[in-house]
């Protein structure tokens, strides 16, 4: 199970987005060596600009466009509704014998929907 899912509100712990909230888009690992490198795209934040070639054969139209950029995961941590914080997250064994997760902080679940 993964700390972090697609869909979750997450805010940006570090960088120049710091304290800025958005949804995770999709979350990228990688193996690099023996280690793995893991990134998430979030809406809205650490946004770039890439200049795209106009295409005549599909109609696309060509320009600047804004986009996210990935950050890493380490940079993000999950929105705590009941706190108003970002919050980290621990997975615990249910008594059915599901895992779900939970916020370190107060202990509540993160997935309600789930338990």
């Amino acid at each position: 199970m993964q700390k972090l899912k697609k869909g979750d509100e997450v805010v940006v712990t570090a960088g120049k987005d710091k304290g800025r909230r958005g949804a995770v888009l999709s979350i990228m690992r990688r193996k690099v060596g023996n280690k793995t490198v893991s990134r998430v795209l979030v809406d809205g934040v650490n946004m770039m600009k890439k200049h795209m070639r106009g295409n005549p054969n599909t109609g696309e139209k060509g320009g600047i466009v804004e986009k996210a950029a990935p950050l890493d995961i380490s940079n993000v941590a999950v929105w705590n509704p009941m706190t108003q914080k970002g919050d980290r997250v621990g997975i615990k064994q249910l008594e059915n014998g599901k895992r779900a997760r939970y916020f370190k902080s107060n202990g509540e679940l993160v997935d309600i929907s789930e338990a």
